[in-house]
């Protein structure tokens, strides 16, 4: 499961603008997790979630059924804008700035009288119990996918920040035990929020035009292959999530590094269009190879719906057997006989400067277009400029 994103009603412009941001407590390299104060006084969600809310008179006037926090509104360490409070069987919701104070096993209000409200969402906020912990989320520092065991929150002057994710199988066992431990953080393996990115919008109450705002600018910092290992581990919806993020082009590129299992599953679950956008756009080898993972019927979906040329190439490779030349070949792939010189060949891989990030060996065939053996681009820096080959392959490049 993953998590989920809500809308809401009150103007985010009516809270209170006084506070000093988080970032400006923090030295430039310093994450809010590690400041020794912040986690002494970090507030455990899971152990907030059920505490009473007190007045200003100290009596209680309800429960803790959640807080919202705008998660993609652009701030390092999202803010809290609001509690909602369980009051008898209804639902109500309190601004941010009615709160004086997060205590561990309590909120208190800074007022006595309550302006509650209907609880409804609002533009560009997260329920944090609801939809974040235990769900989902990306380490972008560790390139990891990761399960939220709990959320902790720190307050800074009026303002109450998410600053950390708890991963750890000792949080998981407080919030199992006793009630009246789970009050108390237990942060032995704490992620700064700084470093996390959070995906996915399968509730059901979650409108489907509702999509992520802002850019997955950690993520489109990490290389396709690390983009890979994040998108295995990510769950149907966090996949769909992160691929779209990335655009066509980086997505392409993170599914050639895929896992072929994985990559089959992936195809699987995104609509056809996607499927055949992101299949057209890899290297052609790699596109073949993930044709050929699919069934007769799949193939042909997907073929399709893609551009003419691309389909034409893609039909040809495939009908060559996986072994043979033309069947793992991509669009510059260099081709050389035997016979031929390291000199010549060295002289025709100038020509296809461009894409020499590309090319990381010549292919040797015989006669007949077969593949005999291959010659990789150290071998031809290092070898004589007469040498052929055809005996490069049989020295094995010596």
């Amino acid at each position: 499961m993953s998590d989920r994103f809500f809308l809401n009603h009150r103007d985010p412009s009516r809270r209170r603008r006084d506070h000093a941001p988080l970032s400006r407590l923090m030295q430039p390299s310093e994450r809010a997790i590690t400041s020794r104060q912040l986690r002494q006084d970090i507030v455990s969600l899971a152990g907030l979630i059920g505490r009473p809310v007190l007045n200003q008179a100290g009596d209680e006037v309800g429960h803790v059924a959640d807080l919202l926090a705008k998660v993609h509104g652009g701030e390092t360490y999202p803010l809290v804008t609001g509690v909602v409070m369980r009051v008898g069987r209804r639902r109500a919701f309190l601004d941010a700035s009615a709160i004086d104070r997060l205590h561990r096993r309590s909120v208190t209000l800074r007022t006595a009288r309550l302006d509650l409200r209907e609880f409804q969402k609002r533009d560009g906020e997260v329920l944090l119990a609801r939809d974040i912990l235990d769900h989902q989320l990306v380490d972008t520092d560790e390139i990891q996918v990761i399960r939220a065991a709990d959320l902790y929150l720190a307050q800074v002057g009026d303002a109450i920040h998410l600053v950390g994710v708890d991963v750890s199988l000792q949080t998981l066992l407080r919030r199992l035990g006793p009630k009246r431990f789970r009050w108390h953080p237990t942060p032995d393996r704490v992620i700064d929020w700084a470093a996390i990115e959070s995906f996915g919008s399968d509730s059901a109450e979650s409108p489907s035009a509702v999509k992520l705002r802002t850019p997955h600018n950690a993520l489109r910092r990490l290389r396709p292959a690390e983009l890979a290992d994040v998108l295995e581990g990510l769950g149907r919806s966090g996949r769909q999530e992160l691929i779209e993020s990335l655009g066509q082009d980086l997505a392409a590129d993170a599914l050639e590094e895929m896992e072929p299992q994985e990559l089959t599953a992936l195809l699987r679950e995104v609509e056809p269009d996607q499927a055949a956008e992101l299949v057209a756009r890899m290297e052609p080898d790699e596109a073949v190879d993930a044709l050929r993972d699919l069934t007769d019927e799949e193939q042909s979906v997907l073929l399709a719906r893609m551009p003419q040329p691309v389909q034409r190439e893609l039909i040809r490779l495939l009908g060559y057997p996986g072994d043979e030349a033309a069947g793992i070949m991509t669009s510059v792939l260099a081709l050389g006989s035997p016979d031929e010189t390291v000199a010549q060949v060295s002289q025709r891989l100038a020509d296809q400067a461009l894409h020499r990030t590309e090319i990381d060996s010549v292919a040797v065939l015989d006669g007949d277009g077969r593949l005999i053996g291959d010659v990789s681009a150290f071998d031809l820096l290092v070898s004589d400029g007469d040498k052929r080959l055809g005996d490069l392959i049989d020295s094995g490049g010596r």
